[in-house]
């Protein structure tokens, strides 16, 4: 397929207009497409297509209401950063203590309390091997003023853990807590301590929530997308309000399920936590807005957690 002609921001919105988009101020529709681009937007408006071959738009599709939904998505991912980052903290801090107090501050090197499992990539080495070695290169890039002091205090020294993994990120202590030998009782201390029962519920929820965190920090966009990455929804005597009965296909795929974990998990390790009333007052700031399109289906606020 050849290359499109790039068009200014004027004819973007004669292109719009011509497939049917109504514009109440298009001066400060130009403003807006100023600082945020045409394909950004795109998203905000692919559903409220007639059809995606010709790109045609639905009858009173409107402008303003695309800027509404990005906006009302900005201010979402705002709020659900500050829930990654709790359940962020918290997971390191566990982690750390646990198997250090258990096994020393070099705990992270040890292959005997990691699974054997090989990198489905390079069968030649272990995703323990593979995790670490990426930890330490993250090591000797970091910046950071206490690990810029252990590289020059201990230049041939393995760093204690409780350093190294300050600057580990939220996918790198996902797989590393992934990958501890499931019989390991820390593992399963770990869990109980962030408010589940089974390792293997806490590690499906810790995925799902680091490609939502992922998303977020590249400012992409949550609403009315897919995930590719869907948390066990069942999970075994749940300590707290949890979901009550199966949802739909829909609301797992969304990120309702996804952000309802996140809700739980921030319940559990930081009680006076505000982020679910920031959800809901968002929801309430705008009522017009058709949040089933992140998976907030009809009776959502009947689940327990949403309460």
């Amino acid at each position: 397929m050849a290359n499109k002609t790039p068009l200014s921001i004027a004819d973007q919105i004669t292109l719009l207009k011509n497939r049917g988009m109504i514009f109440k101020d298009e001066q400060s529709a130009q403003n807006i497409l100023e600082y945020i681009s045409y394909y950004r937007l795109k998203g905000y408006w692919w559903d409220m297509q007639e059809d995606s071959r010709m790109h045609n738009l639905k009858p009173n599709t409107y402008f303003e209401e695309i800027v509404e939904r990005y906006n009302f998505d900005r201010k979402l991912r705002l709020i659900l950063f500050d829930a990654v980052e709790r359940i962020e903290i918290a997971l390191r801090s566990k982690m750390i203590y646990h198997l250090s107090m258990s096994y020393g501050s070099l705990w992270y090197l040890d292959s005997k309390l990691f699974e054997k499992t090989k990198l489905p990539s390079d069968l030649s080495i272990t995703i323990h091997q593979n995790i670490i070695s990426e930890l330490k290169k993250e090591f000797h890039r970091s910046q950071e003023i206490f690990i810029k002091d252990q590289r020059f205090r201990f230049p041939n020294e393995d760093s204690d853990s409780w350093k190294i993994l300050e600057i580990a990120s939220m996918g790198t202590l996902s797989k590393l807590y992934k990958n501890l030998v499931h019989q390991l009782p820390e593992k399963s201390a770990i869990a109980k301590e962030m408010g589940l029962n089974m390792h293997s519920e806490l590690s499906s929820w810790l995925e799902a929530i680091t490609y939502v965190r992922n998303i977020i920090a590249h400012h992409s966009r949550l609403w009315s997308r897919n995930m590719v990455k869907i948390p066990i929804e069942k999970i075994n005597n749940p300590k707290s309000d949890w979901l009550n009965g199966s949802l739909t296909h829909v609301q797992c795929k969304k990120p309702f399920l996804i952000i309802t974990t996140m809700i739980y998990l921030c319940d559990e390790i930081s009680p006076t936590n505000q982020i679910k009333t920031k959800i809901l007052n968002l929801f309430k700031m705008n009522p017009n807005l058709p949040i089933y399109k992140l998976g907030f289906l009809d009776n959502w606020q009947k689940h327990p957690v949403w309460k």
